[in-house]
């Protein structure tokens, strides 16, 4: 394992384009943000969970909403994606940053406790299991790791206006410098990078709210119910009124 404090940091915000309000909106009567925090409190190697907010007036909602469940936050910049966790990760005190994306409700405890012991076993500078790239792990039920040390040091070199807004883009424009490491489920149901389990458009918090999911399932029973032909069978053109906060 690690040694130090390890910190998730949940990137959340109100003012997502393609999907505004996206982190407030309800599924199954729980906002997406209580989602990911609830989910991500059952991972047993993180020390604390931050969430980082633009400090805009249009997000002072969630901050409040926030506030009002006693979970940890902090407001930065805006634009400045990487500042803003850079500066979430020091308000912390983290030794070691665990960087969640808000838009990933159904993000697994496990999956982001194996990345953690994953980081601390082989020898690299960063670690993701997130995305389906170089892996076969579903998209959004993981997490990536990278330590505050980096963190800080890329946020005196990134300079170009991507590297500031994909705060760990950085990494992946030089990866010929950074040691970078991913790894496969353990299991063969869960090696199913056919699985898209993110929010970001519209029509995905639309095909999520009307699948029967609850938010203390674990990773299998999320892929039983994806892989359910009955829910396949759905009308996913019709948006409900009342899954609108």
């Amino acid at each position: 394992m690690p040694t130090g404090k390890i910190v998730a940091v949940v990137q959340a915000r109100l003012g997502s384009g393609r999907l505004p309000m996206k982190s407030l909106l309800c599924l199954r009567g729980l906002p997406l943000v209580d989602w990911v925090t609830r989910r991500l409190g059952r991972a047993k190697n993180l020390d604390q969970i931050m969430v980082a907010v633009p400090d805009t007036e249009r997000d002072e909602p969630l901050l409040d909403h926030l506030r009002r469940h006693e979970v940890p936050c902090f407001a930065g910049p805006e634009d400045d994606v990487l500042a803003r966790l850079v500066l979430a990760a020091k308000a912390a005190d983290a030794d070691l940053v665990v960087r969640v994306c808000a838009d990933n409700p159904l993000i697994w405890g496990e999956a982001v406790d194996r990345l953690i012991e994953h980081y601390g076993r082989v020898d690299c500078d960063y670690a993701y299991n997130h995305i389906p790239r170089d892996n076969r792990w579903p998209d959004g039920l993981g997490a990536e790791v990278v330590s505050r040390e980096l963190l800080e040091e890329m946020d005196e070199r990134a300079d170009k206006p991507s590297q500031r807004e994909h705060c760990l883009n950085y990494i992946w424009d030089n990866a010929a410098v950074y040691r970078i490491s991913t790894f496969d489920p353990a299991e063969s149901w869960l090696c199913r990078p056919d699985l898209k389990l993110d929010v970001d458009r519209p029509e995905d918090f639309r095909r999520l709210a009307l699948l029967p999911l609850e938010y203390d399932m674990d990773a299998r029973a999320i892929v039983r119910v994806f892989d359910d032909p009955q829910n396949r069978k759905s009308d996913f053109r019709a948006f409900p009124a009342d899954i609108l906060p």
